[in-house]
């Protein structure tokens, strides 16, 4: 007698939703998958592998496209700003859009093309966008840019690129993860001065002493980002809360422990980013960007550019009021431009957000 094939059940999710980004086939798929997605994105969340584009009417109304010019996205990410820019351009003129990210450039190239735009109109370039100068060169100049400073949500939510601490992987960080060391690699040869003073100018860490300390006396090397997370709460284990947490939580042993939490995740975030700008020499390559960015204008020609936190804004703001004065630019954005509350509630990625624009003369 034969012995009987051992029937193997469906592995089930656990929850209603899954929580793995592997698991989540159905936001990764959301052409086959609309319904799930529209389900997703109506609860105010960012489906997997998908980013929402953020202030694209006021981008737009910044920019003022007209069909028949030429622009350049400095950082194409998902695309959603170059779609907008294209539908503006009624496919008259030419788009080019720019991004060192091979993995995710590939997944928004093919989007684009099943679009119907073709290379006569849109143009994607592998490239750094602090080398505008070279493809202004070779193109002859723009009469808008785009520059949106975000990490997109596709690198953030996949845990094989070290982006966050909020699912464990390997701790990576490169924008480009085919150059240039991990963020791993750059701790494991770091002093706790250097450190120290990353963490306080990339980040504004109140706590980069303890963090610093904490992180260079390690005996074996901080791999993952659950690790790093894990060595962020030992530093902070025993600090005293800032006043205002330390007065939301009272004498209740479970609202201290609450407030130390939330404490902990700040810094984390705070951690994860000061490591990302260090390793893709994100002031560096923003620094370069704005100062090549006006020849890449022609006359007349409009720039808008995204910050997410307050060490990107700074260069920006003091770059187009620099230039301001010389006579290069003509006009200037007054002061920042925010999201509307109705967008951050679509978007909670959406928050942190800061617009600038100028003008060429």
């Amino acid at each position: 007698m034969t012995e009987e094939k051992q029937h193997k059940r469906r592995i089930h999710y656990s929850g209603k939703y899954p929580r793995h980004f592997a698991e989540k086939y159905k936001e990764l798929n959301p052409e086959k998958y609309g319904e799930e997605v529209a389900h997703v994105l109506a609860k105010g969340n960012t489906p997997a592998g998908m980013h929402i584009p953020i202030m694209v009417e006021e981008i737009l109304e910044v920019l003022a496209i007209k069909p028949g010019e030429q622009g350049f996205d400095a950082t194409l990410g998902y695309g959603g700003h170059t779609t907008a820019m294209l539908e503006k351009l009624s496919g008259q003129g030419r788009l080019f859009s720019g991004d060192i990210d091979p993995i995710e450039s590939k997944k928004t190239e093919a989007r684009i093309r099943a679009k119907g735009y073709g290379p006569e109109i849109w143009q994607l370039r592998n490239m750094n966008f602090c080398q505008i100068d070279e493809l202004a060169a070779e193109v002859g100049g723009f009469d808008f840019v785009l520059a949106d400073l975000g990490v997109s949500s596709m690198q953030i939510d996949n845990p094989e690129r070290g982006f966050t601490f909020k699912s464990d992987g390997p701790l990576d960080l490169r924008l480009n993860p085919e150059s240039g060391i991990t963020a791993a690699e750059r701790l494991a040869d770091i002093s706790k001065e250097e450190l120290e003073g990353m963490l306080r100018e990339n980040a504004d860490e109140p706590y980069a002493a303890e963090i610093a300390r904490q992180l260079v006396r390690r005996r074996w090397p901080v791999k993952t980002t659950k690790e790093l997370y894990d060595e962020v709460a030992k530093a902070l284990a025993k600090v005293e809360l800032p006043p205002a947490m330390k007065e939301r939580a009272g004498y209740s042993t479970k609202k201290q422990a609450l407030a130390r939490e939330e404490l902990i995740k700040k810094s984390s975030a705070r951690v994860f980013q000061a490591l990302r700008i260090d390793i893709n020499h994100e002031y560096e390559v923003l620094y370069e960007f704005m100062e090549k960015l006006p020849a890449a204008l022609r006359p007349g020609g409009r720039a808008a550019i995204l910050t997410f936190h307050s060490g990107e804004d700074r260069i920006v703001k003091k770059a187009f009021k620099a230039f301001a004065q010389q006579g290069v630019y003509s006009d200037i954005a007054p002061d920042v431009i925010r999201p509307s509350r109705e967008e951050c509630y679509r978007n909670s990625r959406a928050h942190s957000t800061k617009m600038r624009w100028a003008v060429k003369a």
